[in-house]
């Protein structure tokens, strides 16, 4: 019955355009539908029922680790409908377990509304991009478009590295082989390693979360590799900051040189619940790493990176505030949800004050509406 019941569920939250299902002892299935949380109006979850449903969709070597550790993640695909990412956890003696849809479906930067010069960065023989924001940010959704459209377009060899892999890339003009930390290789910072040997010409690795991977990305991109990664910092001041903060002091001077010279762009995004609640929205805050913000790098002022990307307009080059106020003057989100994800939600308030009404229109020749 379990297995029944669980691809009822996938069904559901497939055919509802859910983002994600939680099955926890106590309550009906519940979905995350545009940002909020909705129980489906089936029987309410007894312990013996998420032990089922666990075991319905979790390979054998998780079911061990879940045994051992007391949580686990993999991914699985649900026919040609989708994939699910999914966790399984214990909490006051019971399973729980989340499962994340990823789509099937590869989107194009334009769907995504990620800005026009990321195509061009694409092009680049080497260096380091970074996407960054919270979890729950799209952050996989952007660096699969990003590997699609290499692999459409240039003939290179991909090799992603990931824990656990959540869109399946086809061989198109590009090769590209897939490596699932956990399951073909032990770490992040092991595939790295590795990878070298395997003349790669762009590399994603899908979380940055230690000394040694981030140590690896960076030489990587050094040695003449187009690495993309994610880190889960805001902001593009905060995510140079903080990966020179991750290494021992006598290391970061070279971190800092290192970095100035590879880092080619730092996208940090965030979703937004659309105005009247269907459907989300992505807000970006863009840099790309420019001589006057690689100079910044160097010396150790980081915290003039922000006024740099203001200057850096003409580039394409966006903060995060910046990109909310558009989205908030054009009526894509309401108030609440520009001040919500705002960096400074002060200054916002204050500015929308002064707005007033949200029906004026910014100009059209500033997209950013009037700094």
């Amino acid at each position: 019955m379990a297995t029944v019941h669980i691809d009822r569920v996938l069904e559901t939250c497939i055919k509802q355009g859910g983002a994600d299902i939680h099955l926890v002892v106590g309550r009906p299935p519940v979905l995350r539908l545009h940002g909020g949380l909705r129980s489906l109006e089936t029987k309410v979850l007894e312990p013996d029922d998420t032990v089922a449903l666990m075991k319905s969709i979790t390979p054998d070597r998780n079911q061990q680790e879940l045994q051992e550790i007391g949580s686990t993640d993999f991914g699985f695909g649900f026919g040609d409908k989708g994939r699910f990412r999914v966790s399984v956890f214990r909490q006051k003696g019971d399973l729980s377990l989340v499962l994340r849809l990823i789509p099937n479906e590869l989107l194009s930067f334009d769907q995504i509304g990620l800005p026009k010069q990321i195509a061009a960065l694409c092009h680049r023989p080497q260096g380091l991009f970074l996407v960054t924001g919270p979890t729950g940010s799209g952050k996989t959704t952007t660096l699969a478009s990003m590997i699609n459209y290499i692999n459409e377009n240039l003939d290179h060899h991909i090799i992603t590295v990931e824990d656990p892999i959540e869109y399946y890339h086809t061989h198109k003009k590009s090769i590209v082989n897939q490596r699932s930390v956990g399951g073909d290789v032990p770490t992040f910072a092991e595939a790295l390693r590795r990878a070298l040997r395997q003349d790669p010409d762009c590399i994603l690795v899908g979380e940055l979360r230690d000394l040694e991977t981030m140590e690896s990305a960076v030489r990587a991109a050094e040695t003449g590799h187009l690495v993309f990664g994610t880190v889960h910092t805001t902001g593009a001041q905060g995510t140079v900051t903080r990966i020179v903060d991750q290494f021992p002091p006598n290391q970061q001077e070279q971190m800092r040189v290192q970095l100035s010279t590879n880092l080619i762009a730092v996208l940090s995004q965030a979703l937004c619940k659309k105005k009247g609640g269907k459907g989300r929205v992505a807000a970006y805050e863009f840099m790309m790493t420019t001589p006057a913000i690689s100079n910044l790098i160097r010396e150790n002022k980081t915290y003039r990176i922000n006024s740099a990307i203001q200057t850096g307009k003409k580039y394409g080059m966006q903060l995060m505030d910046d990109h909310l106020w558009e989205l908030f003057t054009t009526e894509k989100i309401d108030y609440q949800e520009m001040i919500n994800k705002a960096r400074m939600p002060d200054e916002m308030e204050k500015k929308a004050k002064e707005f007033n009404s949200s029906l004026v229109k910014p100009i059209d020749d500033d997209p950013l509406g009037g700094h």
